[in-house]
């Protein structure tokens, strides 16, 4: 536990200097460069609740380390059938490859599951994409610890499951980003890059639910969310918010799913508006803007 909440082991901390460097050469491009006119930029007020979004999600985060390590520590030692030696190099790409496909199917599930994308949805609020946006992290991890339960069955130490995340963070920041055109293909096609990553924050019709990657972009060609991009985004949510309150951009979604429970006239209903996609609703039901990542969607 103590390596686990040690700041000196965990990736994001050496990161951190460099995210303000990066964070200012983009201002500074943005500033004094020929671009784009059509570039997103900058906003005070949304990069400050980007930035006071991201600390406040350190606090959110040690939490989750600290209750989810004692459930992989426990699979670990009772149920797993080997563990696989640290010391190796290849440890550690199987570790960072493994995370990353479990990152892959959290990230999906957290867009197509609405009380998962309710904790989610946050990152997507903003209508800017910049390396401040990277920052604008969630506040309620507590989904990941089932899509990361089957590393440490396969035999990897618990505690270095979140370096492995720590790396994986490090670089999703990278990827937030217009100043950066597309890369080579061999590049493109293999990694998650700022182009990718540009389609995943859209809200346009064609880019609704794709390019869920964190480090790798192979899983969304494996499993067909892959989408490239044909012109440029159209950042945030589907409706937009309208508001820079962190409380209301992190859990007002909570209330209207509570405001739909309340509603709902029987069990599969609520379960419906829980586990169904973001805008489900009955059949029978009018569908309402949202705010959500994907079109309104209704019973069958």
């Amino acid at each position: 536990m103590l390596d686990v909440l040690d700041p000196l082991k965990n990736p994001v901390t050496y990161a951190a200097p460099f995210f303000v460097l990066t964070i200012l050469i983009e201002l500074a491009a943005l500033r004094w460069l020929d671009h784009d006119d059509n570039l997103t930029g900058y906003a005070l007020r949304d990069a400050r609740a980007s930035i006071s979004m991201g600390v406040v999600s350190l606090v959110f985060l040690t939490a989750f380390k600290v209750v989810t390590f004692f459930g992989f520590v426990a699979v670990s030692a009772y149920l797993a059938p080997w563990h696989l030696p640290v010391d190796t190099w290849w440890y550690w790409v199987l570790l960072v490859v493994g995370l990353d496909l479990g990152y892959y199917a959290h990230h999906r599930f957290s867009h197509r599951v609405r009380i998962a994308w309710a904790g989610h949805q946050a990152h997507h609020s903003s209508e800017f994409m910049n390396f401040g946006t990277a920052l604008r992290q969630k506040w309620n991890p507590w989904f990941e610890f089932f899509f990361w339960l089957p590393l440490p069955l396969l035999g990897f130490a618990p505690w270095t499951l979140y370096v492995a995340f720590g790396v994986n963070l490090v670089y999703q920041f990278f990827t937030h980003t217009e100043l950066v055109d597309r890369l080579p293909r061999p590049v493109e096609y293999v990694f998650n890059t700022p182009s990718h990553h540009r389609v995943h924050h859209g809200s346009d019709p064609e880019y609704l639910d794709r390019n869920y990657g964190g480090i790798l972009i192979v899983w969304d060609r494996l499993f067909g969310t892959f989408a490239p991009e044909r012109h440029r985004p159209t950042y945030g949510l589907t409706t937009k918010v309208d508001t820079f309150d962190l409380i209301e951009l992190q859990y007002g979604h909570y209330r209207e799913i509570w405001q739909d429970l309340r509603s709902a006239r029987s069990w599969r209903e609520r379960a419906g508006y829980l586990f169904g996609p973001p805008g489900w609703r009955p059949a029978d039901v009018v569908a309402e803007p949202t705010g959500l990542s994907a079109p309104p969607r209704t019973a069958p």
